[in-house]
């Protein structure tokens, strides 16, 4: 567990106890001896009951929320009352909210909240998503893309591909296409703000309704981009979880037969 965790346990009255007495990070214990600690949360967030996300997966470490396109999933100035944190605090008034993946408000999908200190610890970087998107016209079957991203030099929201980027590497299959959408199942190799819908626009096929990098808002009202599959070990029982979610109803109509 994290440095910061083991302190905080120290401060606290019964933090660490072996056999339901107090004891100290630095004694010695025996086989047998049940170590318990006491992980206390304090929520921090407004709840709202009136909220509904689904959940695809709980247990006593985590639990995952199938997010739909439009939720934030932490509060902001333009956003207070109405994310997937406020939901949560509802859901578990004594619970701190921690993600473990974020998603930007018109991603839908799979997202991870940690039910405690220790499991976040645990989970974070650790997680493996897929993630499906609809891009504009038709990519080839498979690819990989291998393109540094940075900040936009005049603006605090926007990405771009320069030299001087961080690396990012995106590898991407392409699972059906139209005469204007291909569907795209997304495997990435870093982790970049914006990375999918970054590189895809360098590549000449932006993600519909992805106005922001030159999608086009026709048939859809938000960015088409699902995390669609969640892989990760269990911080208590060490065994490997996956997760997944129906594509949405909004991304499956732009390769309706009709259309």
């Amino acid at each position: 567990m994290s440095r910061r965790l083991l302190t905080r346990l120290k401060r606290r009255e019964g933090g660490i106890t072996r056999n339901g007495q107090l004891i100290r990070s630095i004694d010695e214990v025996s086989r047998g001896d049940v170590i318990v600690l006491s992980l206390e949360d304090e929520s921090f967030l407004e709840p709202n009951g009136s909220l509904r996300v689904p959940i695809a997966f709980e247990n006593e470490s985590l639990v995952v929320f199938d997010k739909a396109g439009g939720m934030p999933v932490h509060p902001s100035i333009r956003h207070q009352g109405d994310t997937l944190g406020n939901y949560f605090a509802y859901l578990y008034p004594e619970l701190t909210f921690r993600s473990v993946n974020r998603l930007d408000r018109d991603t839908s999908g799979l997202c991870v909240i940690a039910k405690d200190a220790f499991a976040a610890k645990l989970l974070q970087g650790s997680c493996k998503k897929v993630y499906y998107a609809a891009v504009h016209g038709i990519i080839p079957e498979s690819g990989t893309i291998d393109a540094p991203i940075a900040r936009e030099r005049e603006s605090i929201i926007l990405r771009c591909v320069r030299e001087d980027g961080q690396r990012a590497v995106t590898h991407y299959k392409r699972l059906k296409c139209n005469e204007k959408y291909s569907l795209a199942e997304i495997d990435l190799e870093t982790g970049r703000t914006h990375q999918i819908r970054v590189h895809f626009s360098h590549i000449g096929a932006p993600l519909a309704g992805d106005d922001l990098y030159g999608g086009l808002r026709d048939n859809i009202g938000r960015q088409a981009l699902h995390c669609g599959r969640i892989t990760f070990t269990d911080p208590l029982t060490h065994e490997h979880i996956t997760v997944s979610s129906e594509l949405p109803g909004d991304i499956k109509a732009l390769f309706d037969k009709e259309r």
